[in-house]
């Protein structure tokens, strides 16, 4: 008998609530990338509930969606602070004498609010409205809120068709982009990467289903992911660079300039990236 799809959506959604409740530990402890860890796996449910919706009772799906994107936000905080951190810390190296002011600006600004985002986490994990989650992520594991067709349903049937939806609204975005208009273009990227990476786990939820075919596909999409990715994090450093900019010494304003150019030119390397990682989308070689 064929694979339903009630049975294959079990299995996708048991491995992400498993990496979610897995990583709670770590965060608690403040392990290395515990953070990223568990803002990933809430960023891969709620991808699956909004991508295989149909297959989810409404009112349960749309509930939990929300909680999970509740979560993943308060994740952000932390974790978006940390990426700075780091990456303020490498672009430093280029030079010999930094002046403490803009370390304390940059790095040190992005730890605290780190430690402050983190320290909220913690009182989130041990509050009410995160166990709720938590119980109902454990509860389904095994007895998910699928809808009666999605027991009758061949999964080969239905997660192609969820593929070639999210291709279709990927692929809408991105023949958007060349005619946007330069004050908008950013932010479409930065769409572009959002559907990129809701396709990349439709495709990691189908794979065990679809075999190669969506493997590849969420291969290509998690390309396409990746270099808007450094694309965001380099236009975002460098805002921050300049946000931060007032009231230093002429001295420390001059780094600041420096940080801010350097960013702006990985920005623009990356996007030299995009047309070649998002041409399996379009059909363009």
């Amino acid at each position: 008998m064929a694979t339903t799809a009630a049975t294959a959506l079990r299995t996708a959604l048991r491995e992400d609530i498993d990496r979610l409740l897995a990583a709670e530990p770590d965060v608690r402890a403040d392990a290395d990338d515990s953070v990223h860890q568990m803002r990933v796996a809430t960023r891969r449910l709620r991808s699956v509930l909004r991508s295989y919706r149909a297959l989810f009772t409404g009112k349960h799906a749309k509930a939990t969606a929300r909680e999970l994107k509740w979560l993943a936000d308060l994740l952000g905080v932390a974790r978006d602070a940390e990426v700075r951190a780091a990456r303020f810390r490498t672009l430093l190296r280029d030079y010999d004498e930094v002046p403490v002011e803009v370390i304390r600006a940059l790095v040190g600004a992005s730890r605290h609010v780190y430690a402050t985002g983190h320290a909220e986490i913690l009182t989130t994990l041990d509050g009410p409205r995160y166990r709720r989650l938590a119980d109902t992520l454990t509860a389904w594991r095994t007895d998910p809120p699928l809808t009666d067709d999605a027991a009758h349903t061949e999964a080969v049937g239905a997660f192609e068709r969820v593929l070639r939806h999210d291709r279709e609204h990927l692929r809408a975005l991105v023949l958007a982009e060349p005619d946007a208009a330069p004050a908008d273009r950013v932010e479409l990227l930065h769409d572009i990467r959002k559907g990129a990476k809701r396709l990349r786990y439709s495709c990691d939820a189908a794979s065990p289903v679809l075999g190669d075919a969506a493997a590849d596909l969420g291969a290509q999409a998690k390309r396409l992911q990746t270099v808007l990715g450094d694309h965001r994090d380099a236009v975002e450093s460098r805002e921050a660079i300049q946000a931060a900019a007032a009231d230093l010494s002429p001295t420390g304003a001059t780094v600041f300039e420096l940080l801010a150019d350097s960013e702006e030119a990985a920005a623009g390397q990356a996007l030299a990236r995009y047309p070649a990682a998002a041409a399996f989308i379009t059909g363009i070689p």
